[in-house]
């Protein structure tokens, strides 16, 4: 299809597929592992206390309702554009760029912060180099390696997985001996709350910190469109790549509670080292290398994620055609990796990421409470390829739990991610009104205000006929 700003006649290439069931497994499961978790038991352990294992279940049941629209979806309309796209064939170009512009939002600081953090500490242990020097040259390595193709960046993120994987079975190992020679600390393991939260409170508390470790998933909507066979690959990684995140970050959570005090545990930053460290026998340097392949994984997931999401709302008339443009050979968007690229490194130069990286979770909070709406507004949308269905009470409740989890935002948090959500507001109304301007001239070519993708169905796949 013809994207709204561009001349008829003229197609917007594909992006290449390459992507198998397997690949995309350990995509989505790399991406949700990340760095987050090497810092998560102590927080979820400050908010819960000693039961860390608890809010994780039911941070990942939180999760699993939101997954659960984005596999209908994606299955659905597999395109590049993601939640952009979704929203925008729900309600219109306003919506679709205000999506896209929270979830863009959201992985430039993302992949920027674990730039930053790349030359940070755990890079100290083998070199002392300037942490913003560092930051531009570990994005343009990962920049390169993505324009290199899908297939390069994903076996690359295979590996990485791998290693991070062992990582945390690593720890989980440790907690067993620990536990093995006698010096386990027990008694907490079925413990929640603290000094100011009661068991309930505890719960939902740690649960808003859990959930950040299980965001990662929405960003593999985005490479649908370069997956073979979409439809029946997606939704089995998606699930299997949250399952075996929540079985693993449950061990982990076990293993801490077992090697430290809940409160040693809740006041260290690096709560998996203390872990290290409590065993015995692992030294600093190797756990320190597992972290960065774990930074670099994350930086490199999210930032292939980012430039998908521009490069599919360009094709969706929503940011400027040119980020649309692809390799010929390589068949990747080169122009959005490029923008995104530079957009991380100068946010990376700030010195200022940490600021902004709280508001992550707000941000990602709507994109939510949006992909799920769109779910129920797009059921009457029929298409004639199979694809995965939820019950409609699964994105209802989607709607509900991220409602809720806004609740237990802090205050500051809130008034970064204003900002953040004003801005994305006030151009995604002067998207919709240049929208409007060009169907009046006849450029848009589609009526109804609803942003179309490209290949959305595929040819045995058009709309308007009953599944």
């Amino acid at each position: 299809m013809t994207s709204p700003d561009r001349p008829a006649g003229r197609e917007t290439p594909p992006l290449k597929k390459a992507l198998t069931t397997p690949l995309l497994f350990l995509f989505i499961l790399g991406d949700v592992l990340g760095a987050g978790v090497y810092v998560l038991v102590g927080e979820v352990a400050a908010e819960s206390g000693g039961a860390v294992w608890v809010p994780m279940l039911v941070a990942l049941a939180l999760a699993l309702l939101t997954a659960a629209s984005y596999a209908e979806l994606a299955t659905k309309y597999p395109s590049a554009g993601g939640a952009a796209h979704y929203t925008g064939r729900a309600f219109g170009p306003f919506a679709g760029f205000f999506t896209g512009f929270c979830m863009l939002s959201a992985g430039l600081v993302a992949v920027a912060g674990l730039a930053r953090a790349f030359g940070g500490d755990y890079l100290a242990a083998f070199v002392t180099l300037p942490a913003t020097g560092v930051a531009v040259v570990f994005l343009g390595a990962l920049a390169l390696l993505n324009l290199r193709g899908i297939s390069e960046s994903v076996r690359a993120n295979a590996v990485a997985t791998v290693v991070e994987a062992g990582g945390l079975l690593l720890i989980v190992g440790l907690g067993a001996w620990i536990a093995l020679r006698g010096d386990g600390h027990y008694a907490d393991l079925t413990r929640l709350g603290t000094e100011g939260n009661g068991a309930a409170a505890a719960v939902l508390g740690g649960a808003v910190v859990a959930y950040y470790s299980f965001v990662g998933f929405e960003g593999s909507a985005n490479l649908a469109e370069e997956t073979h066979d979409p439809r029946r690959s997606y939704p089995r990684a998606l699930f299997a790549a949250l399952g075996t995140a929540g079985v693993m970050y449950v061990l982990v959570g076990l293993a801490a509670g077992i090697a430290l005090p809940t409160a040693e545990l809740a006041g260290s930053s690096g709560p998996l080292l203390e872990v290290v460290d409590a065993a015995g026998g692992v030294p600093h340097r190797l756990f320190s290398a597992i972290a960065l392949v774990a930074v670099a994984n994350g930086a490199l997931l999210t930032g292939i994620m980012a430039s998908r999401l521009a490069y599919g709302m360009a094709r969706d008339g929503l940011l400027p055609a040119g980020l649309a443009r692809v390799l010929p050979r390589r068949r990747t968007p080169w122009a959005a990796i490029a923008v995104t690229t530079v957009l991380s490194m100068l946010l990376a130069l700030t010195g200022d990421v940490t600021t902004l990286s709280s508001t992550l979770v707000l941000l990602l909070l709507v994109v939510f409470t949006g992909v799920n709406s769109a779910v129920l507004a797009l059921r009457k949308d029929r298409v004639t390829a199979d694809h995965f269905r939820v019950p409609r009470v699964v994105p209802a409740l989607g709607v509900v739990s991220c409602v809720v989890l806004a609740t237990q935002v802090e205050a500051d948090v809130w008034l970064r991610g204003l900002l953040v959500i004003g801005a994305g507001a006030l151009l995604g109304g002067l998207a919709a009104r240049r929208r409007g301007a060009l169907r009046g001239t006849g450029k848009a070519g589609h009526a109804g205000g609803k942003v179309p993708g490209p290949r959305d169905d595929e040819p045995n796949a058009r709309r308007g006929t009953p599944s």
